[in-house]
């Protein structure tokens, strides 16, 4: 009985370890952060156990906890929502009821999820999107990609590519009451990356490189070469996404070796013959200087699994990895950061990046936000910080759109 008490007070003080541990004073209602966070660690320590005893895989668990948000295509007064698919791809349509004058903008919206986690089934997602249909009168287009480990690089990109052109044509923009000039493709956190690669590619595409409007990109993950910016440094623990996690979930988009998360964790995974990419993603040459914090930037250590993982160097991966003269095709661009996240810096380098080149772009910096806040704008949390980031995305969407 004494041994049972035992495990149990332990038990609960490691659970208030995790509760209290410290967030930003500049934090809007940290005790519901407090609570994203901890479910955050305790989930991931419950997949470890769960991976270490052999019942089921680390990113299983995780998968299982984000498929409980899952919602069904309910249409309400003002949007019918149906759930179809554009080839063999899932996707769920946001329709305006209300007859309109005019042909509606359309967006197309890419689920964050590290490649391996997320649909545009959960609550937040269809959420968000129902919202930004009624408030912009515009047809949403959410589309589900083949998820890693099963479906490893570049499985996503080449189902997000698919559902953009397969929209683009002209019999199906008809079909929706669509207009041609006003499409936006937008994603968050790692759907930000796909976004903002499909946009690149569409450019490149001489049948489509004029036939997107804009991009809009929510704490994009934008590049693998270094893992040690000043934000991933900072926020190694969170709020809500570690380092390690987020490395360890990514990594499953290349390979289920379990030697390639521990080598990127070191900061070791860039090998000699791609060294010259390092000026993309310098981030002394691109983050503003009250980012740096007096840090000194270390090049990252020279590894060698090119052979192994050739898309580490990808372009496809890492969109910050083209050169000038692609990145000056890019469409109108909104980006959004948040202070407290290991991406900030991802995203605060491809900002100047793009304004270096003269692309028009808007940055939004959100100085009390965290990483997929927008995942806890609905119930039971509301957390403000994630409705006051919707209604920023919604709004410019409004005004450029």
């Amino acid at each position: 009985m004494r041994n049972k008490i035992l495990c149990f007070g332990f038990f609960f003080m490691f659970l208030a370890y995790l509760i209290y541990v410290p967030i930003p004073e500049n934090i809007e209602e940290p005790w519901k952060v407090r609570i994203v966070d901890a479910g955050m660690k305790i989930s991931s320590l419950v997949a470890i156990l769960l991976e270490n005893m052999g019942l089921m895989k680390f990113e299983e668990f995780l998968v299982i906890l984000a498929r409980v948000q899952d919602t069904r295509p309910v249409s309400d007064e003002n949007i019918t929502v149906i759930d179809t698919d554009f080839g063999d791809i899932p996707v769920r349509l946001y329709l305006p009821k209300r007859k309109s004058q005019r042909q509606r903008p359309g967006i197309i919206f890419i689920h964050g999820g590290a490649y391996a986690l997320g649909s545009f089934k959960m609550l937040p997602y269809d959420s968000m999107n129902r919202r930004t249909a009624n408030k912009l009168d515009a047809v949403v287009i959410a589309l589900d990609y083949r998820l890693a480990p099963q479906h490893p690089f570049p499985a996503a990109l080449e189902d997000c590519i698919f559902v953009i052109k397969f929209f683009l044509q002209d019999k199906v923009l008809e079909k929706y009451g669509v207009d041609p000039t006003r499409i936006c493709i937008s994603g968050d956190s790692s759907g930000g990356s796909l976004a903002a690669t499909a946009n690149q590619l569409l450019q490149d595409d001489p049948e489509y490189k004029n036939k997107i409007k804009a991009q809009t990109l929510l704490y994009p993950k934008v590049q693998t070469l270094d893992t040690l910016t000043p934000s991933y440094r900072e926020y190694e623990h969170g709020p809500f996404l570690s380092r390690k996690v987020a490395i360890r979930l990514a990594c499953l988009y290349l390979t289920e070796d379990k030697q390639l998360p521990k080598t990127v964790m070191r900061n070791a995974h860039v090998p000699q013959e791609s060294r010259h990419l390092f000026k993309f993603v310098n981030w002394s040459d691109f983050l503003p200087e009250k980012y740096k914090k007096n840090r000194v930037y270390t090049e990252p250590i020279i590894g060698k699994l090119t052979e192994s993982h050739p898309g580490l160097m990808d372009s496809k991966i890492s969109p910050l990895l083209v050169n000038d003269s692609q990145l000056q095709k890019l469409p109108l661009t909104y980006v959004l950061t948040c202070e407290h996240d290991i991406l900030r810096d991802d995203g605060l380098i491809y900002v100047t990046r793009l304004r270096n080149v003269g692309v028009p772009i808007t940055h939004d910096h959100i100085e009390d936000g965290i990483h997929g806040a927008i995942l806890f704008a609905t119930e039971p949390l509301y957390l403000q910080v994630g409705l006051r980031l919707i209604d920023k995305y919604i709004i410019w969407l409004k005004e450029n759109l």
